[in-house]
């Protein structure tokens, strides 16, 4: 067609939608599907603002495991999904559904470090903590397995050596039991004390499954000993201490404080920093 200036004006196929605001509109329409019922959860778990939890065996029998993209969330021991789930609406306040398993790969890395290792990669999501509360709980990821810190170890550790009593309410409130192993952190005086999840007696079978010796670490504790040195390297440790497990008997010399270790002309563990445990 020429247009009245001269130049050619295109025209468009038959069918074609004209550039008007209800044409457009029009167009669009026809493109409209149904969303499935899944993508609004998988989206919202995509990024992070919803979790999912599936049931995983463990040194204390099932629990419930909850994550999202950014790591885990919380776990629980898996005796009633109703319960968890109001637990996690109460405490994290975001939306949850269940599913069948964790995705593979967060699976092999929580069942390694369920088995102890610490370097597995399991990262967590700990929204909502207060920095105080964070760094208690990544200290305790420091611990290895098979052995127990005092919560004074914890405190001095992240610099804040008088909030003893704190570091105990924010491991009470650790959200991540068993992969934040909150079971190896004890009582200054050497006794176990309480577990949030389960109470002394699942801190007792959880330390027992790491290879803990529960009964010789509470005779020294009766017996007021804090510290194991050798008489050949002339080192102290803590009890649990790998480093002082391997002291055979014949070398092992035993203390109930940190004078005497000094007056005995003994240095510390590099391992496990019983200086700070003192403090």
């Amino acid at each position: 067609m020429q247009h009245p200036t001269g130049a050619l004006r295109p025209v468009a196929p038959a069918g074609a939608v004209d550039g008007s605001d209800a044409g457009v509109e029009s167009a669009v329409s026809c493109l409209r599907v149904t969303a499935p019922p899944s993508l609004l959860p998988r989206t919202l778990l995509a990024v992070g603002l919803a979790d999912a939890y599936a049931s995983v065996d463990s040194q204390v029998g099932p629990v419930f495991i909850a994550w999202n993209t950014r790591g885990i969330s919380m776990v629980s021991l898996a005796d009633d999904a109703g319960r968890f789930e109001e637990q996690f609406g109460r405490e994290i306040g975001r939306p949850l559904q269940r599913v069948e398993a964790l995705p593979a790969r967060l699976a092999r890395g929580v069942g390694r470090r369920l088995a102890g290792d610490r370097s597995a990669p399991v990262p967590v999501d700990l929204r909502g903590r207060s920095p105080f509360e964070e760094a208690v709980l990544r200290k305790a990821l420091e611990i290895p397995s098979g052995e127990v810190r005092p919560y004074g170890w914890i405190a001095a550790e992240i610099g804040r050596p008088k909030a003893v009593r704190a570091v105990g309410t924010a491991l009470g409130h650790n959200p991540i039991p068993l992969l934040i192993p909150c079971h190896r952190v004890v009582r200054t005086d050497g006794h176990i004390g309480q577990y949030s999840m389960g109470g002394p007696e699942v801190k007792r079978r959880v330390l027992t499954a790491e290879g803990l010796d529960l009964d010789r670490l509470e005779t020294l504790a009766r017996h007021g000993i804090r510290y194991i040195g050798s008489d050949t390297t002339k080192i102290f440790c803590m009890p649990t201490c790998r480093h002082a497990r391997r002291i055979t008997a014949k070398h092992q010399v035993e203390f109930a404080s940190l004078p005497d270790t000094r007056h005995a002309g003994y240095r510390p563990c590099r391992a496990c920093r019983p200086m700070a445990a003192a403090a």
